[in-house]
């Protein structure tokens, strides 16, 4: 008996001092090296239960993203609603179309001072919360106007909610397991897609309402998501990343274990990760948890080019690709090409939220594979192509009235809607919080939000009048912004896949980041070889 129990802890010990050992390798190997090496000696159980809770967790917080896509289908079409031009005096054209929409940027801009706070002092979780609880109450302002005043304080809310709801990103990157962190953040802004089929096929059953119906339904149900997501939210952990920095260690080695070691306090992952929050939050400073101090943005010329060259550059130029003015004013846009019943629009509509979904998740689980500077560079060059094809058949419908060119300019439409969401839909929130670190992050996602909406005001309250005005010649804007963004992404864009959030920061304080982001380490089969020739001498 007493032999069998000597050899129960020989082999105990000896497992302990295999573990030890990898972990000790580990130490001495940094960033994507260390982290492709520990899936080779710990591979990831997708099926475990602690998966399967990150799983539930990360679906629900990508209803933050679905509400975005829901409200841009739902403004992108129901403008075209007599029962709503009646309410409000409004048109798809013109400056007034311009006000309603823009307006919801007006207030994405004033929630700057409040996002910071949120994320960094009170967690991201209570920034979440606080978010749709706004989302909520400018709905319920909005589906009770009895004038335009009233609809457009409702659409600031909705705004505001909308921008303090940055802390949702942040917490899917920071939440998620580090071997998938890519396709897990990647997915969170796919989902804008399904709010936007849902407002497409609710705004389709309500095209036969005659009566204030046809617009009031498809806004109560606005509040749907927003909803789901306060209710399930506060039950969720807080980021391990924000409870190292705030000092519960403990609690965020809790976390790590139940959802990335799957209950394993041993786990590499674990170990991995604790080591990398010890040398890298540390080391970076209180900023984070001093609401007004903004210095970590622009402290050096490593932080510049995190924030303005990479972070908020990405986001904000994919309001500048002419996308933004096919989902919010598609009645005016095939209006272009000859297509005015309402009953059209909202089928193309339809039409475009199941393609761009796809295109979204087909992307978004391509992104570790092609990385992200090969996909957006592609995705403007394409983009560019699209809109000379655009402005052709345009032209062409334009000057002869051919039902053809009406029929091209259609798909042109489609083209320009797919690759967009290729590229631009999962890494617009991503990219943007990779490139920051830990103590950039919160206030980073308020100052590129503040850009994004600045942004999309003036594209949201120019293309209606622009469309108006000059009619066709607009898509000529997006030619060209389309265009020089392929320049500057091919000169500027750093390339973060196969990178640590901390590792990141290694590369932005190279002279050149972008060329720095090209150089992939040889440590990964040397690496493995060195554990396997230990387990060896050891055995």
């Amino acid at each position: 008996m007493s032999d069998n129990k000597t050899a129960a802890d020989t082999a105990t010990h000896e497992v302990e001092d295999a573990q030890a050992v990898r972990v000790e390798l580990l130490h001495s190997i940094r960033g994507v090296a260390a982290i492709e090496v520990a899936q080779r000696l710990e591979p990831v159980d997708k099926r475990s239960k602690g998966m399967f809770r990150l799983y539930g967790i990360c679906c629900i917080i990508f209803m933050a993203a679905s509400t975005l896509g829901y409200d841009a289908s739902l403004m992108g079409t129901m403008l075209d609603f007599p029962a709503f031009q009646q309410q409000f005096g409004a048109t798809i054209l013109g400056a007034k179309a311009g006000l309603i929409t823009a307006m919801f940027s007006i207030g994405s801009v004033s929630a700057l001072p409040f996002i910071g706070p949120m994320g960094d002092y009170w967690g991201r979780r209570v920034g979440i919360c606080t978010a749709m609880g706004l989302i909520i109450m400018g709905t319920i302002i909005q589906a009770t106007s009895k004038g335009l005043p009233q609809y457009l304080a409702g659409r600031f809310f909705l705004g505001f909610g909308s921008g303090i709801g940055g802390s949702s990103p942040a917490y899917i990157v920071e939440m998620a397991h580090p071997a998938y962190r890519g396709v897990m953040g990647g997915l969170f802004n796919c989902f804008y897609y399904v709010g936007y089929f849902l407002a497409a096929i609710v705004l389709r059953g309500c095209v036969h309402y005659t009566t204030s119906a046809s617009w009031l339904i498809p806004t109560c149900l606005q509040a749907g998501m927003p909803f789901i997501l306060l209710v399930f939210c506060p039950f969720f952990p807080e980021s391990p990343r924000w409870l190292f920095a705030h000092g519960h260690a403990e609690e965020c080695r809790a976390v790590l274990t139940k959802y990335h070691g799957n209950g394993n306090p041993n786990s590499i992952y674990v170990q991995l990760q604790m080591r990398e929050f010890e040398e890298e939050l540390n080391a970076e400073g209180g900023a984070d948890k001093n609401w007004w101090d903004y210095r970590p943005l622009f402290k050096s010329r490593a932080a510049l080019y995190r924030v303005l060259l990479c972070a908020t550059a990405v986001p904000m130029f994919a309001q500048w690709t002419g996308q933004g003015t096919v989902s919010y004013f598609l009645p005016a846009v095939l209006s272009t090409s000859g297509i005015t019943t309402t009953q059209s629009v909202l089928d193309i509509n339809i039409g475009l939220a199941v393609v761009s979904g796809v295109a979204a998740i087909l992307g978004g689980s391509l992104l570790d594979r092609f990385g992200r500077r090969k996909l957006l560079i592609g995705c403007c060059g394409c983009l560019t192509l699209a809109w000379v094809g655009m402005i052709v058949c345009t032209y062409e419908y334009t000057a002869t009235g051919g039902l053809a060119s009406a029929n091209a300019s259609v798909f042109f439409i489609f083209l320009v809607a797919v690759v967009f969401a290729f590229a631009y839909t999962p890494l617009q929130q991503l990219y943007a919080v990779e490139c920051l670190d830990y103590e950039q992050r919160a206030k980073g996602i308020a100052f590129v939000t503040m850009m994004i909406s600045a942004a999309s005001l003036v594209n949201l309250f120019a293309s209606p009048i622009a469309l108006e005005k000059i009619g066709w010649k607009t898509y000529g804007i997006w030619l060209a912004t389309c265009g020089l963004q392929c320049i500057f992404f091919y000169f500027f864009m750093v390339e973060t896949r196969g990178r640590t959030l901390e590792e990141m920061n290694f590369v932005f304080q190279q002279k050149n980041p972008r060329l720095a982001s090209l150089v992939r380490k040889e440590q990964i089969e040397d690496a493995v070889a060195m554990t396997n020739n230990t387990k060896t001498d050891k055995a």
